[in-house]
């Protein structure tokens, strides 16, 4: 996905509980498929905490948790396509095999750039919140910034602030 220049740099300077905010935000439809129903004042209180470098609450340890599942499950349905996350963002939606409409066609590149997304904001966020496992994915969208610009600026700014002291 490409921002406006102005819209990424209103992306690159929003405060930290901001960022995470929206993140995670975009996760209460998946997290409610495991079972985590997140509220508004659990969104405000994860990403405060997070952006304060607070240990995880209970509360904050079973959402992660959730969204390892998210992310491993859009791995899964990468790998159902033979696909890396990163082979994923390589490869264009011509060259995806199984559609032959533009219905397919469509449906196939929802599909397909869901899982990228939920794979880097969700290990991105597991990151914040304190859960390494998915540094690598964060390091190849910064390495490869062409690909998917927005969420490189989102894993840049997630892997500063973390390593940050």
């Amino acid at each position: 996905m490409t921002l406006p220049p102005e819209r990424q740099s209103a992306f690159q300077t929003a405060p930290m509980p901001d960022l995470l905010d929206i993140l995670l935000r975009q996760f209460k439809r998946p997290l409610a498929n495991f079972g985590i129903d997140l509220m508004s004042e659990d969104v405000d209180a994860i990403s405060a905490a997070a952006a304060a470098k607070e240990p995880p609450s209970a509360r904050a340890v079973e959402v992660r948790e959730g969204l390892v599942k998210a992310v491993a499950e859009s791995e899964t349905v990468l790998a159902g396509w033979e696909l890396t996350f990163a082979e994923s963002l390589r490869t264009e939606m011509a060259d995806m095999p199984g559609w032959e409409t533009t219905a397919e066609f469509l449906d196939l590149a929802n599909e397909k750039s869901n899982a990228e997304l939920r794979i880097a904001a969700g290990g991105a966020l597991v990151l914040a919140l304190g859960d390494d496992r998915y540094r690598h994915h964060l390091t190849f969208l910064i390495e490869n910034p062409s690909l998917d610009d927005v969420s490189a600026i989102m894993a840049q700014r997630v892997i500063d602030f973390v390593d940050k002291t």
